[in-house]
């Protein structure tokens, strides 16, 4: 699996709204995630959410996002709208439902299916909700605390988060 960008929002845009406006809350582009076990990503808004959260960090697959640009025509939008934290190359992101898998050193457990909601139609384009189903992308667990970074993996590259 490639690590191709990693993104961060500190608030919450579509959970907890249904029936009222998303949030305004940015994703951020970062060069590298700082993960904590059992926790999530540091800065993020599911960060120690909750006890064993299933969506502690979520990944998303390239392929996905070039093919609904190519089925909707879209060229105004990149992989940040749909708010997933990893955006991997080369995955099959739902064969590891279920599954402890490790990225650059960082060890996860694929909890589930990361759905997409049906915001996905207004922050993508009109059908996406419906064509991302079964390819939303996954939701994992953080087993170990480790640092994810854009690309290859960087020895000794200290910090986290860093901002592009």
């Amino acid at each position: 699996m490639q690590v191709q960008r990693l993104f961060l929002s500190p608030g919450h845009n579509y959970f907890g709204h249904h029936g009222r406006a998303p949030g305004e809350n940015p994703t951020r582009e970062v060069k590298e995630l700082l993960c904590v076990a059992g926790r999530g990503i540091e800065g993020d808004r599911f960060f120690g959410y909750k006890e064993n959260y299933k969506g502690q960090v979520t990944f998303f697959a390239e392929e996905t996002w070039e093919a609904l640009c190519e089925q909707f025509q879209v060229t105004d939008r990149g992989p940040e709208v749909f708010r997933r934290n990893v955006l991997t190359r080369g995955a099959d992101l739902n064969a590891l439902v279920g599954q402890e898998f490790e990225v650059q050193g960082v060890r996860f457990l694929g909890t589930e299916e990361s759905r997409p909601c049906e915001w996905m139609n207004q922050a993508f384009a009109e059908g996406a909700h419906a064509a991302m189903r079964g390819r939303g992308g996954l939701r994992a667990r953080v087993l170990s605390d480790g640092i994810l970074r854009r690309g290859p993996a960087e020895k000794g590259s200290p910090g986290h988060h860093t901002e592009i």
